[in-house]
C-alpha cells in the first residue's frame, strides 16, 4: 500500500476494469481524474504484460471530458496536433506544450494570489470610509467633507486602473 504523496500504481485489466493498488479496490475513469485534478502521482500498467499505459488512460479521460461537453480543446488545435505526428516537430512538441500549460499554471495562481489577496478587502474598506464620508458631508453641510470624499474617491479609482492593468498583464 502507497502513502499518500507516494506514487500510487493502477493496473488496468484485459476487461477495462481499473484496479488501484493502494486502496485495493476497483476505480473509475472518473476518479483517476479527480486524481489528477488532487495532484495525485499514479501510474496505470497493463495488470498482464506490466507496460505503462498512463498516457493512453489518460488520453480517454481527456476524450471522455469532451464527449460529455466539457469542450476545451478547439478544433484547430486538435488538426494541428495531429498534424503534428509523424513530423519533424514531433519531438519537440511535447517539452513546448508542458511549457506552455506550466506557464498557464503559473498565470493562474498569479490570477489566484492577486484576487486572494486583501485588494478587496482594502477596495471595501475604502468604500465605506468614503461613504461615512459623504453621510458626514450631506448632515454637517460641510464642504470640506466633500472634498475629501472625493480626494479619497479618485485615489479609488487610480487604485482600481492599477489593479485592473495588473490583471491584463497576467491574462497574456
Amino acid at each position: 500500500m502507497g502513502k499518500s504523496g507516494d506514487k500510487v500504481t493502477i493496473k488496468k485489466y484485459a476487461n477495462r476494469r481499473l484496479y488501484d493498488t493502494e486502496s485495493s479496490s476497483y476505480i473509475t475513469l472518473d476518479r483517476l481524474a479527480e486524481m489528477v485534478r488532487q495532484g495525485r502521482e499514479f501510474e496505470v500498467v497493463d495488470a498482464k504484460s506490466g507496460d505503462d499505459i498512463t498516457r493512453q488512460v489518460l488520453t480517454q479521460i481527456i476524450v471522455d471530458e469532451e464527449s460529455r461537453g466539457s469542450t476545451m480543446l478547439p478544433v484547430s488545435f486538435l488538426k494541428q496536433l495531429i498534424g503534428l505526428y509523424g513530423n519533424s516537430m514531433q519531438a519537440v512538441v511535447p517539452q513546448y506544450l508542458e511549457a506552455a500549460m506550466d506557464a498557464v499554471k503559473r498565470n493562474q495562481q498569479a490570477i489566484g494570489d492577486t484576487f486572494a489577496g486583501n485588494a478587496f478587502a482594502d477596495i471595501a474598506k475604502r468604500n465605506m470610509e468614503i461613504f461615512k464620508g459623504a453621510g458626514r458631508g450631506f448632515g454637517a453641510g460641510s464642504k470640506e467633507a466633500g472634498a475629501a470624499s472625493e480626494k479619497e474617491l479618485d485615489e479609488l479609482r487610480s487604485e482600481l486602473a492599477k489593479l485592473q492593468e495588473k490583471v491584463e498583464r497576467l491574462s497574456k
